[in-house]
């Protein structure tokens, strides 16, 4: 439990978000940018399914895996996720600068999977 920090401001009917503690740092997101992660976050928690422009599938991670989108000012930001049952797991955030998504990412996110499903 020391690995995982649980963030539980939600009503019976969402899922906790679980961020994996020490290993995600909250980027330098401006007002805008935080309040539309925090609305997106939401509406996951609610299970509701968002689709592209604002999230897609990451097959190349895991099944369960996506992308958020986040459009900033100046920056693109990505926070990768993956669903289940009974919480969203926050992968990886991390700023968009290239067309594909980092190797070291995919490789991140792919060894944090494996690590909470053993």
């Amino acid at each position: 439990m020391s690995d995982l920090t649980y963030i539980n401001s939600m009503t019976d009917h969402e899922k906790p978000l679980i961020w994996l503690h020490g290993e995600i740092k909250t980027p330098p997101l401006s007002s805008f940018a935080r309040i539309e992660v925090g609305f997106l976050l939401r509406r996951i928690q609610q299970e509701e399914k968002l689709s592209l422009p604002q999230s897609r599938p990451m097959p190349s991670i895991g099944k369960r895996c996506h992308e958020l989108r986040i459009n900033d000012a100046n920056k693109t930001w990505r926070i990768i996720y993956s669903i289940y049952e009974d919480s969203i797991l926050i992968l990886d955030v991390f700023e968009k600068k290239t067309q594909q998504t980092p190797k070291v990412v995919i490789k991140n996110c792919k060894k944090r999977i494996s690590l909470l499903e053993l």
